[in-house]
């Protein structure tokens, strides 16, 4: 006679004995935890790769010293006897203006950007004292968003040398293939952390369900010779682990929100925007007058989405699990 007569009608096996709801969501809410560090990495580190490939890494700079300077006249132009074309003279062509019109028509840019001064300024701060004048003669620094290449066509280098020469030309894409290259690696690792805590999460439910196996085995026993088929048995274990596993992955995911919120936080000078105060972040006025939805915005929305489905990945993974050790259990009764 069972302790509990409704427990015996809604659990045939009595698996609430045989299988506590302790041990289990508490291994699954880990596996959960881990695996949304892994997925958050993931995302970010695919974030970070995207941003460099089609941010820093499609912009070329190009240099042009003593930018108010005269340029040379255009190959195949006349020349008088000073060795200068004099339609361009007369027009006031400087270096940087030559530089801005061929790189402007030939360099098929989505734009031709000359830094400003306070631009420069801002771009040298880390070197160059803010609030001293610039003694030394600086150049012009020219920023050529490309559309489809990080490098400048070869008829337009060597248009830029005939008509400005000393110029320099830097190509951002080096740094930027090689930090592209280490956030593939980034992903690579993260995707492979997700695989280890899968099958780490499948051996445990797998111990877990041939433990409760083994606890009620002669009350299998009992009812598979009576004519139980193993699709009902494997289905009453499932269920049961499903829902437990569910439990487990829903504490997993909402245990590692606040600390993908503070990642996420101290990752966004990396994604362009600014480093927020951390000290005022952590206090307890600023959690209490933020909302769910203002502290669930930090994260990006992909994030989220895995998130949530984290706890229904946990149930499937218990319910697979469970279903093809119990047969496989099965299988083997006399």
């Amino acid at each position: 006679m069972a302790l509990w007569p409704g427990t015996r009608r809604h659990d045939g096996l009595a698996l609430r004995q045989a299988i506590p709801d302790r041990l289990l969501p508490f291994l699954v809410g880990a596996m959960a935890f881990l695996a949304a560090l892994a997925l958050a990495g993931g995302i970010g580190a695919h974030a970070l790769s995207v941003r460099w490939t089609h941010g820093a890494g499609a912009v070329v700079t190009v240099q042009v010293p003593q930018p108010d300077d005269p340029a040379l006249p255009a190959p195949g132009m006349g020349m008088n006897s000073a060795g200068m074309n004099g339609a361009a003279m007369a027009a006031g062509t400087t270096r940087i203006q030559a530089a801005m019109a061929t790189l402007s028509a030939g360099a098929d840019a989505q734009a031709v950007h000359r830094l400003t001064d306070g631009e420069l300024r801002n771009l040298l701060a880390p070197w160059i004292e803010q609030g001293s004048d610039l003694i030394l003669p600086m150049p012009a620094v020219i920023e050529v968003h490309a559309r489809d290449t990080r490098h400048l066509p070869d008829t337009v280098m060597q248009a830029l040398q005939a008509r400005v020469p000393g110029i320099v030309v830097e190509h951002d894409s080096i740094w930027s293939d090689r930090l592209a290259a280490l956030a593939d690696s980034l992903q690579t690792c993260a995707l492979l952390a997700i695989f280890i805590v899968i099958a780490v999460s499948a051996i445990v439910i797998m111990a877990a369900t041939r433990a409760g196996l083994q606890a009620r085995r002669r009350a299998i026993d009992l009812i598979h010779s009576l004519g139980a088929t193993d699709g009902y048995i494997a289905a009453r274990f499932a269920w049961r682990v499903g829902a437990l596993a569910l439990v487990g992955g829903t504490c997993g995911s909402i245990l590692a929100m606040p600390v993908l919120v503070v990642l996420c936080l101290l990752a966004a000078p990396f994604n362009g925007a600014d480093m927020p105060d951390m000290q005022s972040v952590f206090t307890p006025a600023a959690w209490n007058a933020a909302s769910a939805t203002q502290v669930l915005g930090v994260l990006p929305p992909s994030l989220l989405a895995m998130l949530g489905a984290l706890p229904v990945g946990a149930a499937v993974l218990g319910w697979v699990t469970t279903q093809m050790t119990v047969r496989a259990w099965l299988r083997r009764l006399p």
